[in-house]
């Protein structure tokens, strides 16, 4: 089958968030999206976001891993014209409580067109994010199974 234009792109806010994020990659590439990755690009240095505004715009999709106080989502969805899905992640100290401050941050965001998936949860955000890049490619959503319509 013909690779899908555009793509997903995965942005984790630390480098403790890898796990999560990588998790996301190797779903989206298992089912057939094209992947490009922005690690470590949180809010605390946003400058490392804000220099790869073009990544963004290219995707047809961009998963956002986060823990912490999960505000990455939030500056994404503004950035960016596509579908954001957002993945809380359980690290953190202080008052992050095993992720549920940044899931209950990426469920209130103000930005529109950001989903959120469970806590850890980098395989559903993958899987989704590649049916929406493929969708968007015009190629088959769930090659090999997993749904019909």
């Amino acid at each position: 089958p013909r690779e899908p234009a555009g793509g997903v792109l995965v942005v984790s806010a630390g480098t403790s968030d890898l796990p999560v994020a990588e998790e996301a990659r190797v779903t989206a590439e298992a089912t057939g999206s094209r992947v490009r990755t922005l690690y470590d690009a949180g809010v605390a240095g946003i400058h490392r976001l804000l220099s790869r505004t073009a990544m963004l715009r290219e995707a047809n999709c961009v998963v956002v891993v986060a823990g912490m106080e999960g505000a990455l989502a939030s500056v994404v969805g503004g950035l960016c014209p596509v579908p954001v899905i957002a993945v809380p992640t359980s690290v953190g100290y202080g008052a992050s409580f095993g992720g549920i401050a940044p899931l209950l941050a990426m469920l209130n965001s103000c930005a529109a067109g950001v989903a959120v998936v469970n806590i850890d949860n980098g395989f559903g955000a993958g899987y989704l994010a590649s049916r929406i890049n493929r969708m968007a490619a015009g190629a088959d959503p769930a090659p090999g199974g997993g749904g019909s319509r």
